[in-house]
């Protein structure tokens, strides 16, 4: 099947149960920590550790600085207590990286889920793929998966030490996700690269039960996401200066 924005209900049908083989993902996850080494900073260690362990479906939000970052954030999650759910961990990616058969391959193994994302397609042609993948993400979260997603949307190709605004897809699988009594929790994640080459950093930030947004809108709730997500980049960047 090719990931396709005119097959996009097939691709979707495919990733709503798509399952890649755990332990040559924990083993990919693995090679990647080992090869990249990035610095990994927590809040609190014991409460993600405490989150992760419940079962609980996690929102990981994610700025977006680099080419690099699925796979920085890939290791930083096998070098934390997000290591658990290795196997249970979906990422949002952009189509194109789906492209290639052997690149998908290892995309796929590492969990990726395709965005067909406006900026390549029109806004109007994207849509409906957008609202399928919305479904696709907040009923895998349903069955005890968790979803990563780097809301920006794009590189930061200005002040990485502030994160761009949000789209607000993030917002609405947060909000659909609670309307439909799917209990999540947010974990932010900063990365930053030291400006003279050196081991990335990558900051965790608390768990957030986003029950307590149940009443905000998507919007709203992606303006939170956005000040959360801020305050780990803030705690990333004070380490590589």
């Amino acid at each position: 099947m090719k990931v396709d924005l005119s097959e996009s209900q097939a691709v979707y049908e495919h990733y709503l149960t798509h399952q890649q083989d755990r332990t040559r993902a924990r083993l990919m996850y693995g090679v990647l920590a080992a090869r990249i080494r990035p610095v990994v900073r927590l809040r609190s260690r014991d409460r993600l550790t405490r989150v992760v362990r419940s079962g609980a479906p996690l929102l990981i939000a994610a700025n977006h600085v680099s080419e690099r970052d699925p796979l920085v954030l890939a290791a930083a999650g096998f070098r934390s207590p997000l290591r658990r759910r290795i196997g249970n961990l979906r990422v949002l990616a952009k189509d194109e990286l789906f492209a290639d058969a052997e690149q998908r391959r290892k995309i796929d193994t590492l969990g990726g889920i395709p965005v067909f994302r406006g900026k390549d397609h029109g806004v109007r042609a994207a849509a409906d793929a957008g609202r399928q993948m919305i479904g696709v993400c907040v009923e895998r979260m349903a069955r005890g998966d968790s979803i990563a997603v780097f809301p920006e949307g794009t590189c930061n190709e200005g002040d990485p030490t502030q994160v761009q605004r949000l789209g607000t897809g993030i917002g609405h699988i947060a909000h659909r996700a609670l309307r439909d009594d799917v209990g999540v929790w947010l974990i932010s994640a900063g990365i930053a690269y030291p400006d003279g080459g050196g081991r990335p950093v990558v900051a965790l930030g608390d768990p957030v039960d986003l029950a307590t947004r149940r009443d905000d809108t998507p919007a709203a709730v992606t303006r939170w996401i956005q000040r959360d997500l801020q305050g780990v980049v803030d705690d990333a960047c004070s380490q590589v200066r």
